[in-house]
């Protein structure tokens, strides 16, 4: 999946967005049919089903796109991945990142963000606070449907993660400095941490950039990223992962993980496995 952040300068984006449907769009149903059912064979995987659930917080009704196992309410404690979209995006189409599928056992929940109006001439559009401060709306969200999935799930309450793209990427940093107990671990994609963000408790963090991106420039990624390495203090202990990718503090209880692409501002082919890849290696108890 490619997906672009609503932005004026999301030039690079848009070519990466077109290049991605002429090219692909003949072969794509094919493919996906033939992965999903080699990968049912292969493996197998549990059987799952899908539903919207809804919060009051603060006084506005918040929802979420719900995948889980249909044991999760019975079975073993499963790990749980919050999911959070981008600017002007919604929870029906980032569902389409397929945490879930690639993630099975898992529950994994697609939430859909308030509007903002963080430009003028874009009002309405939905996303996420991303700095600390008197509007705690999305923090409070976060609060409530974490509580609110434990009565309804069996959640393993080492294995709670965030992830997110873009604006959502920014809120998971948040999440990050001012909800670290609760999590094992995040993965902001194509995403930088604001300057009133200040995580101090280290944790495993997985971090996707793309080095063209001109919406969330790849410098203030670059510095977010290299502010996680000195958090968790792995910067002495690193290691080649893969093509652009460099893993840090790979025998410590928090490393972290930094693959550099060579797109623009997208959420790239792949993201959704190696996050997950990440997540299934590290559980609270670690840290």
């Amino acid at each position: 999946a490619v997906y672009c952040e609503v932005d004026g300068a999301a030039d690079d984006c848009m070519v990466s967005m077109l290049i991605h449907f002429f090219c692909r769009r003949a072969m794509k149903y094919l493919v996906g049919i033939l992965s999903v059912l080699v990968f049912l064979m292969a493996f197998g995987v549990e059987s799952s089903s899908a539903e919207i659930m809804r919060w009051q917080v603060n006084g506005a009704t918040r929802e979420a796109i719900v995948q889980a196992p249909d044991t999760a309410a019975t079975g073993e404690p499963l790990p749980l991945v919050l999911s959070f979209h981008g600017y002007g995006d919604n929870m029906e189409n980032f569902q389409h990142t397929n945490v879930h599928v690639v993630w099975p056992e898992a529950v994994v929940v697609y939430f859909q963000g308030l509007e903002r109006s963080v430009f003028r001439a874009r009002q309405g559009l939905r996303g996420w606070v991303t700095e600390p401060g008197p509007s705690n709306r999305d923090l409070a969200l976060v609060d409530v449907a974490v509580a609110s999935l434990k009565e309804r799930f069996r959640i393993d309450n080492d294995r709670i993660y965030a992830t997110g793209y873009s604006n959502g990427g920014g809120f998971t940093y948040l999440l990050w400095s001012e909800r670290a107990e609760m999590f094992a671990g995040f993965a902001p994609v194509a995403a930088r941490l604001r300057d009133g963000v200040r995580p101090e408790v280290p944790k495993p963090v997985f971090v996707i950039a793309g080095d063209r991106d001109r919406v969330v420039q790849f410098e203030d990624q670059q510095a977010s990223f290299e502010r996680a390495i000195d958090v968790n203090n792995v910067r002495d202990a690193s290691m080649e992962c893969g093509n652009g990718c460099t893993l840090y503090g790979a025998d410590s209880t928090a490393p972290v993980m930094i693959w550099v692409h060579h797109g623009a501002h997208v959420y790239p082919r792949g993201a959704s496995e190696g996050i997950v890849t990440f997540f299934r290696r590290y559980g609270r108890e670690t840290n």
